[in-house]
């Protein structure tokens, strides 16, 4: 306990307000993130099936999908671009020594970022107005560029945990940048992989949620069928190779951050014969309270072997590693990831089995109710990764070569609290906005394909097909022309 409060302590007064700022504006962007990463290749992988079967349900689902797609993508360049001011703002200290090395992934990412920007824009232009394959065909780099940004983006964060492809002069600064070391770190293919496989896990639950959603309320149409087939069979097959992908992941951290691993399993002394704690807390003097332990598991998950020698947090010196509480939350957050992903596998085996006996969904209701489930539940796992990653490295912002506080702004604390409150109100807002948008088109297209009287009369029914011919201008009152004869494509 004592040299937990003499770090705290020997923090400066405005790391707290930085690291709550960072950490509100980070974990409110990364909602986001799955469906800027995975949404455009679940939108496209239904318009090939449209397209090659002819199917007008499936080209639908594509369109609004892709209209959806828009709306996030927007949303996500606010949230976004705050980001990458508050690299600079929040931590000039790793920006101005650190940013010659590894600031070629951010250069990725906003490449890919403006270049999937001008491709959503002409996959959205195209319905109606190109013809169907070329449009298609044109959509199909939008996930590519999508992978891209994710490159960049797990390049520079993989470099703050195994930093490499430099030296340190005598005043140790880095100079002889090799720029393909910094970028393909010894992290780097776990990181993305573990990563990109969660972002199509969860925006395929998320999808496939929205229709079991509206099976358990009687819509068992062909339309919510396909709906939630579709992106449920994407995330259910992912499942079990995202498992592997984490255990693996798991295990380059064992042997590349050992401190990490450390903290992630509460490992206080370096031995052998380790158990495993489900949940519970470390405590200060290296006792543990509470959770489930479990002889020898965690040597055998390391090493495959109960001799397995396992460092534990008393290697190093207090000041270069977690707190006790860090490593609590670490091994929190990084229990919980496990549960629920072991929980998801269930759901798959569930549905494949179904699959194999009956070539058919399951019919019951709590495996909807489960599926509905799934899709907040795997952004619970993203929210926990990403503690479990950053968290985990305490007391480093690139590791054992700059501490958090040696790179933290000089701006005072009452400046940047009042930041904090400013961002949490405008993020309150620009959500609440999305969620409207969402929410009024889910609304719109209901009315469309109930076919409403009574809505005809206020807003256009869906009557057209994304290639077939425009409906003609419906007639007003006074017999003058009018309806909406040339909509916006994507956004009924």
């Amino acid at each position: 306990m004592l040299s937990t409060v003499v770090l705290l302590a020997d923090a400066p007064p405005q790391l707290l307000p930085a690291r709550q700022l960072m950490a509100f504006t980070l974990a409110s962007h990364i909602l986001l993130v799955p469906f800027g990463v995975a949404l455009p290749f679940i939108t496209l992988l239904m318009h090939h099936r449209g397209l090659r079967r002819n199917d007008p349900v499936a080209l639908k689902l594509a369109r609004r999908w892709s209209a959806v797609m828009a709306v996030q993508f927007a949303i996500g360049v606010v949230t976004g671009t705050v980001l990458s001011f508050e690299l600079g703002l929040l931590w000039p200290g790793m920006m101005g020594r650190w940013g010659d090395v590894f600031g070629l992934g951010f250069g990725i990412e906003a490449w890919a970022f403006f270049l999937e920007a001008v491709l959503i824009a002409i996959y959205l232009y195209g319905w109606r107005r190109l013809k169907p394959w070329t449009h298609f065909w044109l959509g199909v780099p939008l996930p590519l560029a999508a992978l891209m940004g994710a490159f960049g983006i797990i390049a520079a964060n993989s470099w703050m945990n195994t930093p490499q492809g430099f030296r340190l002069d005598a005043q140790g600064n880095p100079v002889d940048v090799d720029v393909r070391q910094a970028i393909f770190t010894p992290m780097f293919g776990p990181e993305y992989w573990h990563f990109v496989v969660a972002m199509f896990m969860t925006a395929g639950y998320l999808v496939a949620g929205v229709y079991a959603v509206g099976w358990l309320r009687g819509r068992r149409d062909r339309y919510h069928r396909l709906g939630f087939t579709l992106p449920f069979t994407v995330a259910a097959i992912l499942t079990p190779v995202q498992f592997m992908i984490g255990d693996s992941a798991a295990r380059a951290v064992f042997h590349k951050q050992p401190i990490k691993f450390a903290a992630m399993e509460i490992v206080w002394k370096t031995d052998t014969h380790v158990p495993e704690y489900m949940f519970g807390r470390l405590n200060s003097d290296g006792t543990i309270s509470g959770g489930l332990k479990i002889p020898q598991l965690d040597s055998i998950l390391a090493g495959f072997k109960p001799s397995t020698r396992v460092t534990g947090l008393t290697s190093v010196p207090a000041s270069d590693r977690p707190t006790a509480v860090q490593a609590t939350i670490a091994h929190w957050a990084f229990d919980i990831m496990v549960t629920i992903g072991s929980l998801l596998i269930l759901l798959a085996l569930w549905y494949a089995w179904s699959w194999w006996r009956h070539r058919d969904n399951p019919r019951s209701r709590w495996f909807y109710r489960c599926a509905a489930l799934a899709g907040a539940a795997c952004l619970v796992t993203v929210e926990c990764g990403w503690v479990t990653t950053e968290v985990g490295r305490q007391p480093w912002i690139v590791y054992n070569h700059m501490r958090v506080s040696e790179a933290v702004t000089d701006t005072r604390a009452s400046s940047l609290w009042t930041m904090l409150g400013l961002v949490i109100v405008v993020y309150v807002m620009v959500f609440g906005a999305f969620l409207t948008v969402v929410l009024k088109m889910r609304t719109r297209w209901r009315i469309a394909d109930e076919g409403s009287a009574a809505a005809r009369t206020a807003l256009p029914p869906e009557t057209d097909t994304p290639y077939g011919p425009r409906s003609a201008p419906e007639p007003t009152a006074a017999g003058a022309p009018g309806g909406v004869s040339d909509r916006t494509p994507g956004g009924e």
